[in-house]
């Protein structure tokens, strides 16, 4: 029970990177099919319980607020908490994140939709308790139902493309293509299958043992990011073995030599300075030689 539990914290608490669907990029096409889906649902399906004889606006108008409220709602908060993360160079995203920042938008647009009563209706009632808790649950309902909504569409999208005859993407890409393509991410085998995970060698910044654990510090776009990984350090430089740059410099560490900005100290050992970061990795003594030999072939390299 308590290995389930365990399991299941783990995978609430589990760092990813920053969901796409909440930067700029991509956010406004959410915002967009938000408001289509719900503005078209609403035209076409009245709701029995209207009474046409409370309306002050013509239910087109209605619709349109109804499907604007949420939309303006989800960009201006994801859109703020994007910038936010961006300003204190925060990129790691958990589930237990995702769902508190989601029930909080569903509370939010619930409360508009209480406020809006009293723009669309004559009924005395509007600013009651009853009508209160009818528009926080029709938030957090229909706001559920529009998450399932996205999700399946995209598992279905996704498993479509996957299943076309004509989708190929390893035979078909032609071979002076894979000099312009980005380094792949390297694939790393945990204790457990579903632990393993993926990074990109070259966001690397050191990973740091924490007794049957690791602390992988990466950076991407300016991001700093630290994840705990269920490996042994020996695992994963057993696993690093093909990217001599990524290098056992301590007991307790590895370290991206690309990634080196500044090293102090001497022949009993050095400590190592990177971007981005104010963290020093140690290069204990009795990994000094082949730290000096790596370190100036990628110098060379460099050149």
């Amino acid at each position: 029970m308590m290995k389930f539990i365990n399991s299941g914290m783990q995978f609430f608490n589990n760092r990813i990177d920053y969901p796409l669907r909440y930067q700029s990029k991509y956010l406004p096409k959410i915002v967009l099919i938000q408001f289509s889906l719900i503005f078209v649902t609403l035209y076409l399906f009245k709701p029995f319980t209207v009474n046409g004889a409370e309306q002050k606006l013509n239910y087109l108008a209605i619709c349109c607020l109804h499907a604007l409220s949420p939309a303006l709602i989800v960009y201006l908060y994801f859109s703020t908490l994007t910038r936010f993360r961006k300003r204190h160079q925060i990129n790691n995203w958990t589930l237990k994140e995702e769902f508190f920042h989601v029930a909080v938008v569903f509370l939010i647009i619930g409360l508009s939709g209480f406020l809006l009563r009293g723009v669309i209706y004559t009924n005395p009632d509007n600013i009651s308790w009853r009508y209160l808790w009818e528009e926080i649950r029709n938030g957090y309902l229909a706001g559920t139902i529009f998450c399932f909504y996205l999700i399946f569409t995209k598992f279905y999208v996704i498993s479509t493309i996957d299943k076309s005859p004509g989708y190929h993407p390893a035979e078909n890409a032609p071979e002076p293509v894979k000099e312009y393509l980005a380094p792949p991410s390297i694939f790393i085998k945990a204790h457990v299958r579903v632990d393993d995970f993926y990074f990109k060698a070259n966001d690397l910044l050191f990973a740091k043992a924490e007794g049957n654990y690791i602390s992988l510090t990466t950076i991407k776009d300016g991001f700093l990011k630290t994840e705990l990984k269920r490996i042994s350090l020996k695992q994963l430089e057993i696993q690093l073995t093909a990217y001599p740059y990524l290098l056992r410099c301590h007991r307790s560490y590895i370290l991206n030599i690309q990634r080196v900005v500044k090293l102090s100290g001497n022949s009993q050992g050095y400590l190592i300075s990177f971007n981005n970061t104010e963290d020093k990795v140690p290069v204990s003594r009795a990994y000094v030689n082949v730290f000096d030999q790596v370190y100036q072939q990628e110098a060379h390299v460099a050149c």
